[in-house]
């Protein structure tokens, strides 16, 4: 509900909102301009008469004198049948320049004020003000909600560019967000006397007003004791008027002044009413403090880039959503599948389950956690697939799951399969607890509840072969998130480790695969360049008959003019032996997948460098784009120094440059050797050191040296009550993890 509050305003409102946020930001420069521009009165150097008796001398007849927020003085006058207005000096009393309102700056108030079309264009920028408050609140309601409560606001944001644009944005940008528009709704609530603004409050003109001749205005005694620099509007008496009278306005209140005797005839104190509709008025504009002007303008130019975003996250989610072909009546299923969802990636995986459950012969039915029923009439067995909202919070489509399971009676045999991400406190929280509630009415358990993180194909098909054993049939569970369009790839070179020790490994250093002879003119004068991609990110290659990509970190960016990745060749791997075989100028066909979720964070705090085998390439890309300012310290563990120790040579380099400040390696295969977590153990002085300097930790390669490396740094950490979890929080301890 929370999303849909959030999402459908935004992309109804995103033009008149947009709209306003720009128009604001340009308005929002005028006062900082203003306060440059206005030559600056001092308390007590001039009073109101003596500005007054310099207008006075300079112009016929005044009508009135305003001192603007900024602390400009403008003169409005007649000489004889002219009307016109001045900028005086409120130090000298001498007039600077004349006042001439800008067109443009009219037209751009206008049009934020009411979209240049009136009454309903004043209801239309109510409602985009409005808007503006919901969005706000409700996308900070959804991000505390994502980050696991309003303590981890700030914590680091992973996902896609665009979301990452848009969180980080909007988290800058909220508070000022936030004020313009709850003053924006007051203010527009007061155009239309919804609420009182206190203009409406009148002081009666006086009746025992002299009516002689009038005083020269300088020597009028109640404006002689008003400083300059209280004065808000100063309007003259008409010239033929006797019985008119000098209106004086301050911060106080509004002074009838007798213009033959200088003395108040009458006062009254501003309104509540009115005194807060100017502190709101001068909350929203900025004007009288420009550091707010600028920091309300800066806020709202991030208006237009979040609506972009915005509705690309709209956009990928909806595309995203998963249609299942032949999905069985719920009635008439023999196996349910139900999905708790809240960005669409779990019904992927449900569709590929579904697909492999059908041609094995089942009639199966797949439906969102919130369609649970009392009784299904054929089922055998009920597949949960769910993901995990922020801090172990329903995903959308299972917010009501719990509450529908309460009042079911008996169940069916079930498995529940967790989908998450390690870095999150309550991983599969809500896995768990469905888990806990079926439990405990008394369901079957058919399979103990399993976790995948970060939608992990390898560990899914892991499940369906455990899931394929208690049920009686083969599940292949083959699962591929939507193909991005491929190119090709051309191996520039090769470079081949670790046969003598039953490891083979692989460094293979691709380039754009550039045209054949004889093709078109056009792509000969512009060659294929490499797509955009940083050190960590993965690419997937397409092996020969396959539409099944297998993944590889990324050891370069592609700044360098090469896609490097490092490959282990794997017993029975289809993709690894493919790549194993491939010849310096063969080619592949592969696509980018960003990972930015892996990638060193910008402290100058140390940065540690964890991995084994070919784990070390995405920590090559790491250290290649080091530029020497900030420590990069290398763990790494391999099999034999003289068989498979990739990438010495350039490491090497990279110690003599300061790229890399400590290179700490370990191998099994040797006299006195081990694995890359007992040389962690070995330097936990150091590191608990560099830890408590702020370091991060990144790490990759297989699961159990992962494993490994997560228990030693617990064994570092723990004496010093630190723990993994914190570092995970804080995007200090990142895995990429195969």
């Amino acid at each position: 509900m929370l999303r849909k509050i959030h999402s459908l305003p935004g992309l109804v409102a995103a033009l008149f909102v947009a709209v306003l946020a720009i128009t604001g930001a340009i308005l929002s420069v005028e006062p900082v301009l203003e306060t440059i521009a206005a030559p600056k009165a001092k308390t007590g150097e001039m009073s109101v008469a003596a500005m007054a008796d310099f207008a006075k001398q300079r112009h016929g007849e005044i009508d009135k004198i305003v001192r603007t927020a900024s602390g400009t003085i403008i003169v409005s006058y007649f000489d004889g049948d002219k009307a016109g207005a001045s900028v005086f000096d409120p130090a000298s009393g001498q007039v600077l320049a004349p006042h001439t309102p800008s067109g443009f700056t009219r037209i751009v108030t206008n049009l934020h004020r009411s979209l240049l079309a009136g009454d309903a264009g004043r209801v239309a920028a109510g409602l985009g003000a409005l808007a503006m408050v919901l969005l706000t609140i409700s996308g900070a309601m959804l991000l505390a909600a994502r980050l696991g409560g309003w303590k981890a606001i700030l914590r680091p944001i992973r996902g896609t560019t665009a979301q990452r644009w848009h969180v980080e944005l909007g988290r800058i940008a909220m508070t000022g967000l936030l004020l313009s528009a709850l003053t924006g709704c007051f203010m527009s609530l007061a155009t239309f006397e919804v609420i009182p603004d206190g203009s409406a409050q009148k002081l009666a003109t006086p009746e025992n007003v002299n009516g002689g001749d009038r005083l020269p205005v300088g020597e009028l005694p109640a404006l002689k004791g008003i400083d300059l620099t209280d004065l808000r509007e100063l309007a003259f008496p008409y010239a033929s008027d006797l019985s008119d009278t000098y209106r004086l306005t301050t911060a106080h209140g509004v002074s009838h002044i007798d213009a033959a005797t200088g003395g108040v005839l009458a006062f009254q104190a501003h309104s509540t009413a009115r005194e807060v509709y100017e502190l709101i008025y001068m909350l929203h504009t900025g004007q009288g403090i420009w550091p707010l002007a600028l920091l309300l303008g800066f806020c709202a130019l991030m208006v237009p880039v979040l609506s972009v975003t915005g509705a690309m996250i709209w956009w990928k989610r909806r595309s995203g959503f998963v249609r299942i072909a032949d999905n069985t009546g719920a009635q008439s299923a023999d196996t349910i599948i139900l999905v708790g969802s809240e960005g669409n990636s779990t019904w992927g995986f449900a569709r590929t389950l579904h697909a492999a459950l059908t041609l094995a012969g089942h009639r199966v039915h797949a439906a969102p956690m919130n369609a649970l029923v009392p009784a299904y009439a054929k089922a055998a067995r009920m597949l949960i697939l769910t993901a995990t909202y922020g801090d172990g919070a329903a995903p959308a489509s299972a917010n009501v799951f719990l509450s529908r399971l309460c009042l079911i009676k008996t169940g069916i045999p079930v498995a529940v399969l967790g989908f998450g991400d390690l870095s999150f406190p309550h991983f599969c929280r809500f896995a768990d607890d469905v888990t806990t509630a079926l439990s405990a009415k008394g369901w079957p358990i058919l399979l103990d509840t399993q976790r995948i993180d970060r939608q992990s194909s390898q560990e899914f098909a892991r499940w369906g072969e455990a899931l394929g054993a208690v049920t009686g049939c083969n599940l292949q569970l083959a699962h591929v998130a939507q193909v991005p369009k491929t190119g090709m790839l051309t191996l520039a070179r090769r470079v081949d480790y670790g046969a003598e020790v039953q490891a083979p490994t692989a460094i293979l250093t691709f380039e754009a695969a550039q045209p054949e002879a004889g093709t078109d003119l056009w792509r000969q004068l512009f060659p294929r360049r490499l797509p955009a991609f940083e050190a960590g990110d993965i690419v997937g290659v397409l092996p020969p008959g396959s539409n099944v990509p297998r993944y590889y970190s990324l050891a370069s960016a592609s700044k360098d003019g090469i896609l490097e990745i490092c490959v282990r060749k794997q017993p029975g791997g289809l993709c690894s032996t493919y790549l194993h075989s491939l010849a310096a100028g063969g080619t592949i066909e592969a696509f980018i997948r960003p990972n930015p979720g892996f990638r060193p964070n910008r402290s100058k705090a140390p940065l540690v460098l964890i991995g084994a085998g070919a784990g070390i390439g995405p920590l090559m890309g790491f250290i290649r784009q080091s530029s020497g300012k900030r420590p990069v310290h290398l763990y790494w563990g391999g099999r034999s120094p003289s068989s498979d120790f990739l990438y010495e040579n350039e490491l090497g380099m990279h110690l003599i440059n300061q790229r890399l400040s400590t290179l700490n390696t370990i191998f099994s295969r040797i006299t006195g050797g081990g694995y890359v977590q007992d040389r962690i153990g070995a330097d936990s002085a150091e590191l608990l050191s560099m830890i408590r300097q702020g370091a991060q930790i990144l790490v990759c390669g297989g699961r159990d040296m992962a494993a490994g490396v997560a228990n030693a740094l617990e064994a570092i950490l723990h004496p010093a009550g630190l723990t993994l979890a914190s570092l995970r929080l804080d995007g200090r301890y990142v895995e990429d993890v195969y």
